[in-house]
């Protein structure tokens, strides 16, 4: 038997069926397309599932061009039907309407939706931000009152943490909210949040320790504010994309904001800070990998354009770029997955892993969703097909949660403590050179001179 049929015996083992010949390379192609089933479990699949129907069936593509054409000013439409699908509070308890699911769970579900923009996008993954804050240091009391009907979708929640003076500067955070007996006074300003218009409810970050030598971890607190009285979205902002999430600047007039809605400890908001920023950026490396909805289309478009008389993905100039970018598209999924495996497994170095991610796969995508482009000619700078939407969409994950230049320095802090701060038990190469001469390793000027000094005795 020649390796053909082989082959097709191996098929007809496989699926149980037999394929004409010209036919086995669709097959086996076919069979591939769920190739990363092996990163989950069966629970994990068939929530990815779940969310791959949502989005096929359920989300029309006129709802995506009015979001784009800011006809639609927040997607309470769709937050509610992800309520319906049970899509939402993935992670969290079940007593809190949650489904009790991994971190692989949601970045799973997150690809998925992350094809239809980052707006839907990041309406999608804030339960998962706002609701971490909630979840890990919220009182009963408060889990009851927001986290649940968030959850369900009766609420609509937004943070805000960036200011008018700054965003990455976070702790020098100028908003303020005064204790005064058994409530706050908040004054203050945020800018660059999604949801101000839509959202029935923020998490405030708010400076809440004025004494002058306070350190800085020690300032704020996270406040849970109303919409209400006092609080004013002054400001939408038009957006090169991410339209239609309701993005503005929040101002806060003295708003009386019950004690009882300090998340976790008085001066304790950066340890919420911290946790926060693990579903912020990790969300944002998941929902990039959605640029496999742009890569696809591109590959579509050049197995039927033609020119000089064959098709165009035939030239190598062309197929190289989806080459490249598919190689990219999955480095960036096996490293967001393996950050979110370690934040399950609560890994000791789990925030380099998720700041990694969170770089890598923002700056893949948007290396794949250009290589889309350009694949696809002039055609793809048009409004024909919505890769220049998704090209305007992603630019923004290089900047939100942190930009690809604060991820470097989460990073290199990190390995750099790893390797030189924690227990190591590895093998140290210093000794494997041909010429290990210490006398040669001089690292400063007083290094060079004791080696000089010494061979002087010797």
């Amino acid at each position: 038997m020649d390796n053909r049929g082989i082959i097709e015996k191996q098929i007809i083992c496989i699926v149980g069926k037999r394929f004409p010949v010209g036919e086995i390379h669709f097959s086996i192609t076919k069979k591939e397309r769920d190739m990363y089933d092996f990163l989950l479990t069966p629970e994990e699949r068939s929530l990815r599932d779940e969310a791959r129907r949502f989005v096929r069936e359920e989300v029309s593509s006129e709802f995506l061009r009015k979001m784009d054409k800011d006809e639609i000013i927040y997607p309470r439409d769709f937050v509610e039907k992800l309520a319906d699908y049970n899509l939402r509070g993935i992670r969290f308890p079940e007593k809190y309407s949650g489904r009790g699911m991994s971190w692989v769970a949601d970045v799973a579900a997150t690809e998925e939706i992350g094809c239809l923009g980052m707006a839907l996008g990041c309406a999608f993954v804030m339960p998962s931000i706002v609701g971490e804050a909630l979840n890990k240091f919220g009182t009963v009391q408060q889990k009851e009152k927001y986290l649940r009907p968030y959850i369900e979708g009766r609420l609509v929640a937004a943070e805000a943490l960036t200011e008018p003076r700054g965003g990455s500067d976070f702790f020098g955070a100028t908003t303020k909210a005064v204790l005064d007996g058994d409530h706050f006074v908040v004054n203050g300003q945020k800018r660059f949040v999604v949801g101000a218009d839509g959202a029935d409810f923020f998490l405030v970050y708010c400076r809440t320790n004025f004494e002058p030598d306070a350190h800085k971890y020690q300032r704020i607190s996270l406040l849970i504010i109303d919409k209400g009285p006092g609080v004013e979205t002054e400001y939408h902002y038009g957006l090169l994309g991410c339209k239609g999430g309701g993005t503005g600047r929040l101002v806060f007039r003295d708003v009386k904001v019950p004690k009882e809605n300090l998340v976790g400890e008085l001066h304790g908001g950066a340890l919420c800070f911290n946790q926060m920023m693990i579903p912020e950026r990790l969300t944002s490396a998941a929902g990039c990998l959605g640029v496999w909805g742009a890569l696809d289309l591109a590959v579509r478009y050049t197995n039927r354009r033609a020119a000089f008389g064959k098709l165009v993905r035939k030239f190598q100039a062309v197929n190289f770029l989806v080459a490249d970018s598919i190689t990219q598209l999955d480095a960036a999924r096996g490293l967001t997955y393996m950050a979110a495996r370690a934040v399950d497994e609560d890994y000791p170095n789990k925030r380099r892993i998720v700041s990694e991610a969170k770089r890598f796969s923002t700056e893949a995508a948007w290396n794949v969703v250009n290589n889309a482009m350009q694949v696809m000619g002039g055609i793809g700078y048009t409004e024909v097909y919505p890769i220049e939407r998704a090209l305007r969409d992603v630019r923004l994950a290089l900047i939100w949660t942190g930009t690809s230049q604060i991820m470097n320095l989460m990073i290199q802090h990190e390995y750099y403590d790893e390797v030189l701060n924690q227990p190591y038990d590895r093998r140290h190469m210093e000794k494997d050179a041909m010429n290990p001469d210490e006398s040669e390793r001089c690292f400063t000027d007083e290094d060079m001179w004791r080696v000089h000094e010494k061979k002087t005795v010797d």
